[in-house]
């Protein structure tokens, strides 16, 4: 269904589930909300993007209200999607507008029942994680309904049940089922809080049902039919324990069979197994993560390749970089096949009158991320060529394959008096193209960061950045530079050009200007960027290159 009416009711409740404000009397009503639209005015440009644009103007417009009281919550959002933006497009079903989000939520003593469109996230994520990710398109919320007991001391209790959304579907024939509990174990052993600690105990289940089977798998070149299991369950066990000083946790998930597009329709269950420790000191802090994951892309639809049907999510093992040279060439976890993921970060901060610390300190951060698959033992079977039916390839849970990515990357922040500070970063990275975007090879270079800031007065700052990216691959070397303006509180200005110094001599070059009046925030800007990639969370989403007018707008009430 790509339109809704709007009724009257829908006008009084149309709301964003992200809204947290609650009444202190029983029949106060308070309403929250927001509009965002984003908008672009695109032309044409052979050189960087031959598509004809025949829309003058693309955008991605969404607006958010609740309705909130002691007992009751309401909310709904509208989303008008008919012309998205590039990149957003190229599955004809993500057009559409109407009201895709509706729920009432009651409370009452520690209990919190759902009905209607929700998000949810059991631990990690390894089993299950529903979000809102507009730079991505993706929304894949839960319509069904979902009970939260709170009110039994040191524990917590969610069950749920529904289908999820894709686009402006949702499958009644996939249902997804699942319960989490986790255990506060200080409110139990008073012992952790003699001793300032704490200690947290989880675990979840998750069963995807896919009753549907008009299509059904057919080995290419036979004509046998995969005998596909019709019930999936996913099994999620965690554990955190900190101290004023420390923190370690650990968390194990098991998905049962499940051939999918993904994993080439192969049996073999997958697993994910993660460990975290991190040590806070006076001055300085340091955390240390690995990571395991075989086979663990979890589709509510198991013909779909994209990123949109997914119940879970990889935590990323990347560093997730600002900067746009350093995030020129981002990670995408592997979900489907696996791999092993290491990361680990140092910071010190260098105190005032030593020698690195100087007259104001100085803050240093080395942060490191490695990536690589998996190791498979002799040949992967096949059946007919292709994986189909069988429980692919053989892996040892310690081997480790081809490097997937690597970063590693130092930044330093030094304030150099009192109206000038200075960042500065150096990066090392290894990206393997064709294992996240299909071809390409391996991608070596070496990234340098001077990012100077100067404060005119109590109102007006000045912000620049000068980037190089160092390669003898893909399109060679770049440069970036930027300055930034800003008129506190109500005006900002930016000038940005991101060149292609090394190969095609291209210059993505952008002006913006940013106006900021109490809860309103515009942007106005105009310039070309370049086709790549928009990642967040270990998901990336293609972009191709464009040009045009821009123009953003934000309200929060």
């Amino acid at each position: 269904m790509k339109r809704n009416k709007i009724s009257a009711l829908a006008l009084l409740c149309i709301g964003g589930v992200s809204m947290t404000a609650h009444a202190a009397e029983p029949y106060n009503v308070t309403a929250h909300g927001s509009i965002q639209a984003n908008t672009l005015f695109p032309e044409g440009d052979a050189e960087i993007n031959a598509k004809d644009y025949s829309e003058k103007m693309l955008g991605n417009w969404y607006g958010n209200l609740g309705l909130y009281s002691k007992y009751v919550d309401a909310g709904m959002r509208f989303e008008y999607l008919q012309h998205p933006l590039p990149g957003f497009d190229t599955d004809p079903d993500f057009k559409g507008w109407g009201i895709p989000n509706i729920y009432v939520t009651g409370k009452f003593k520690g209990v919190e029942a759902t009905i209607g469109d929700f998000y949810e996230q059991f631990g990690s994520g390894f089993i299950l994680r529903t979000y809102e990710d507009r730079p991505l398109g993706i929304d894949n919320s839960i319509r069904g309904a979902r009970v939260k007991i709170n009110s039994v001391k040191g524990m917590r209790f969610t069950a749920l049940g529904g289908s999820q959304r894709r686009f402006w579907n949702w499958d009644i024939d996939n249902n997804i089922y699942g319960a989490d509990l986790e255990f506060q174990m200080a409110d139990y052993l008073t012992a952790l809080n003699d001793r300032n600690m704490s200690w947290s105990a989880g675990a979840s289940y998750v069963l995807n049902e896919q009753k549907n089977e008009e299509n059904p798998v057919i080995v290419p070149g036979t004509s046998y039919k995969l005998n596909i299991p019709k019930r999936v369950s996913a099994m999620d066990f965690r554990s955190a324990i900190s101290g004023t000083d420390y923190a370690l946790s650990g968390e194990y998930a098991w998905k049962g069979s499940d051939p999918s597009a993904g994993n080439g329709y192969i049996y073999k269950p997958g697993s994910a197994a993660m460990v975290t420790a991190s040590y806070f000191g006076s001055d300085w802090n340091v955390m240390l993560q690995a990571k395991r994951s075989e086979n663990m892309a979890f589709r509510s639809r198991r013909d779909t390749k994209d990123i949109y049907s997914y119940l879970n999510n990889m935590p990323p093992f990347s560093y997730q970089h600002t900067y746009a040279l350093a995030a020129m060439y981002p990670y995408g976890t592997q979900a489907a096949t696996g791999e092993w993921g290491f990361q680990g970060s140092l910071a010190y901060n260098f105190r005032r009158k030593t020698p690195l610390g100087g007259k104001y300190g100085t803050k240093a951060k080395l942060n490191v991320s490695y990536i690589r698959g998996l190791k498979t033992e002799g040949e992967t079977p096949l059946f007919h060529g292709y994986t189909y039916g069988t429980d692919g390839p053989r892996t040892s849970f310690f081997g480790m394959g081809g490097l997937f990515y690597e970063d590693i990357n130092l930044q330093v922040e030094k304030k150099l008096s009192r109206t000038v500070g200075l960042n500065l970063m150096y990066m090392f990275q290894k990206y393997n193209k064709t294992v996240v975007e299909g071809e390409g090879g391996m991608v070596t270079s070496n990234i340098f960061v001077v990012e100077p800031k100067f404060k005119i007065n109590d109102k007006v700052t000045l912000r620049s950045e000068v980037q190089y990216l160092m390669t003898n691959d893909d399109k060679k070397d770049w440069l970036y530079g930027l300055v930034e303006v800003s008129v506190l509180p109500y005006i900002m200005f930016g000038v940005s050009d991101m060149w292609n110094v090394g190969s095609t001599g291209i210059h993505y070059y952008m002006a913006t200007v940013t106006g900021t009046y109490g809860s309103n925030r515009l942007m106005l800007g105009y310039g070309r960027t370049r086709q790549g990639f928009d990642c967040s969370g270990g998901i990336c989403r293609e972009v191709p290159a464009m040009r045009g007018l821009q123009l953003s707008y934000s309200y929060n009430f």
